[in-house]
Parts: structure tokens; C-alpha cells; sequence
């Protein structure tokens, strides 16, 4: 069963809690070349010396971070994180069998992608929490017009059990801004697309489906791919069924971001939810609370980057820091009797 709290004392109310998290891991590699793939800069004879050592520190690093987020609400942390940038089985394996993470006894989905650095999607649960039924990857297909990449990362759809509750996760990772936000823009449009598709599909034989979309989006709330293509929604007043609510609107309206470039704090680490997940009456769990995971020790503290999230690498150099993003997450409840 999940963790029984107190969150809204002034109702004297228990609830479950399910603490769902989305972590852009930066570069996660192995050591090792994979031919198949553009790696060679993170193994030992490469541009970063990426070496064991720096290796297993990375893998720490990571497990330190989603090892802490929730905690506050729920002492088993994470019962849902889906991860970007990971290379393979072998960096997830190494992750969730760190001492950190090893009592949780965490499980994962994975597949491989065309992606041309090798880096894909993959999913993290705690089997406590969640039980999976189905999952495959969806293919993404660019627009002739994308001068920078020819494949991008699959998205991942993940159809399960929450405590019992069935849900779906849609985990993406959509085309970068490399080449600048116009140019790139089709990409990310066309990403936006199929997840749009799918999350269709689902709809058609369950209407009241309860989805969850997440991912590093490489475009804000308010970008044309989230609003336009999506059709996601800032506030719950304005979400209809069949539509998105994207709590992630309000804290980008506040200046809130998970990366920053040029001193500029962008949003692109988000996670949605469907119509269903609104009613906070219902018996299964509804939608409570958005954070980004910023505490301080992830915050870099000197340099050029100084105020920056604390990155594996400053340029070519080993920083020693986690990722180049913060993570972020949502907090379903679930009233008990």
C-alpha cells in the first residue's frame, strides 16, 4: 500500500501519496564505445576522459538526486520517474542497483532508439507503487526540413497500475534547439504530433483515461508545440474533457525554469495531465501539487555558471555536478478511508 498522510490538517483528512518525476540525466553513458552509435566522446580516449571513475561518480550523483525527491511527502520518494539522456540497460542497471536507490528495488522500461548520440527515454518505478501491463516505443518521424537531425528519441508509452488504478505514461524527449528555435521548430512540432496521436488513440478506448505526459520538451508551456499541438492548458478552469492541464504554466509564469541558458531560465522539464486526474472527489487519485526539484546543493556555486543547475561538465572539464537540468515532479493523492 502506499504511504498514508496528513496533508490538508485543517480537513483532518489521510491520503495516499504517489510521487510521479521527470529527470533529464545529462549524457548518461557508459564507458564503453558502441559502434552503432556517436559516443566516442564519452569514453576514456574521448574529448571528456570519461573514465570509471567519473562513471561511477555520475552514477552517485544521479541516485542521490531522485533517491531525495518526494521525500518530504512520502518516504519511498519516486514512485514514477521517467529519465532522459541514458544510454542503455547497462547505465539504468548500474542506477537502480546503486546503495542509495538498492532498497527500493526499482524496476524499469527501456528501448533502444535510432537516435544518432544513442541517448533515449526510459521509464523507473517502484513495483510497490506501480505494476506494469503494456509498453512499446513510438517511432518519431522528422519533417524533410529538419537540417540537423534525421532520427530523434522514440516515445515511451507505459500502461500500468497505480495501486490498483490503471494509468498511461507517455515519456518524450523531443527534438533539441540546435540550429537555432525557428529552424528547429518543425521537429519538436512533429514529436508534439505523435504524442498527440497516441495520446488519441488511448482516448478511443478509454475515454476517461488517466495519462501522464512527460518529458524534456526542449519548448516552454507556451511554445506553439505544447499549446497549439497538445493543446495544453495553463489553468484548470479552461481543461474540457479529452484535454491537457499543464501544471507547469503557473511556475513558468513565475520565473521558475529547470535550465538555464544566457541567463535566461527556460521550462522545458514538464509533466501533464488529462481531464480525469482533475476531480480532487474522486475515489482513485487526482492531480495535487507541481515542483521543480532545485534545492541548493544541485545549484552551481561558482563560475561562469554560477546560479546555473550544478552540470556534469564545464565544457570539457569534469565539473563533478548532476545534470545540466533540475528535475521535476507531480503529487497525486488519493483520499483513504
Amino acid at each position: 500500500m502506499l504511504l498514508p498522510i496528513l496533508l490538508f490538517a485543517q480537513q483532518k483528512l489521510n491520503y495516499k501519496v504517489a510521487i510521479v518525476a521527470f529527470y533529464n540525466c545529462e549524457n548518461f553513458y557508459d564507458t564503453v564505445h558502441n559502434p552503432k552509435i556517436n559516443d566516442v566522446d564519452f569514453t576514456p580516449t574521448g574529448i571528456y576522459r570519461y573514465n570509471s571513475a567519473i562513471y561511477l561518480d555520475k552514477v552517485q550523483n544521479l541516485s542521490s538526486v531522485i533517491s531525495q525527491i518526494g521525500t518530504d511527502i512520502s518516504r519511498d520518494g519516486v514512485a514514477i520517474i521517467g529519465v532522459a539522456e541514458i544510454e542503455n540497460d547497462t547505465v539504468l542497471n548500474d542506477l537502480i542497483h546503486s546503495p542509495l536507490l538498492l532498497k527500493r528495488n526499482l524496476k524499469y522500461i527501456h528501448y533502444d532508439s535510432k537516435d544518432a548520440r544513442g541517448i533515449d527515454v526510459a521509464l523507473i518505478y517502484n513495483p510497490k507503487y506501480f505494476v506494469v501491463e503494456d509498453s512499446k516505443p513510438i517511432f518519431v518521424v522528422l519533417p524533410n526540413k529538419s537540417k540537423y537531425e534525421k532520427y530523434t528519441r522514440d516515445i515511451l508509452w507505459v500502461k500500468g497500475k497505480l495501486d490498483g488504478e490503471r494509468i498511461h505514461i507517455l515519456v518524450n524527449h523531443w527534438p533539441s534547439r540546435h540550429g537555432g528555435d525557428a529552424m528547429s521548430e518543425p521537429s519538436r512540432i512533429a514529436a508534439a504530433a505523435v504524442c498527440k496521436l497516441q495520446l488519441e488513440e488511448i482516448l478511443k478506448s478509454e475515454p476517461n483515461a488517466k495519462i501522464i505526459i512527460m518529458g524534456d520538451l526542449n519548448d516552454d508551456p507556451n511554445n506553439a508545440s505544447i499549446i497549439k499541438i497538445l493543446k495544453a492548458k495553463g489553468e484548470i478552469k479552461d481543461v474540457s474533457k479529452e484535454e491537457i492541464y499543464n501544471p507547469f504554466w503557473e511556475l513558468y509564469k513565475r520565473g521558475i525554469g529547470s535550465l538555464a541558458f544566457n541567463d535566461s531560465w527556460s521550462l522545458f522539464d514538464q509533466i501533464m495531465v488529462t481531464y480525469p486526474w482533475i476531480d480532487k472527489h474522486q475515489s482513485g487519485f487526482f492531480f495535487f501539487k507541481q515542483f521543480v526539484f532545485n534545492k541548493q546543493f544541485l545549484i552551481e556555486n561558482e563560475g561562469i555558471y554560477k546560479g546555473y543547475p550544478m552540470r556534469t561538465w564545464n565544457g570539457f572539464n569534469y565539473r563533478g555536478g548532476y545534470s545540466d537540468h533540475f528535475p521535476t515532479y507531480i503529487v497525486l493523492l488519493k483520499k483513504t478511508n
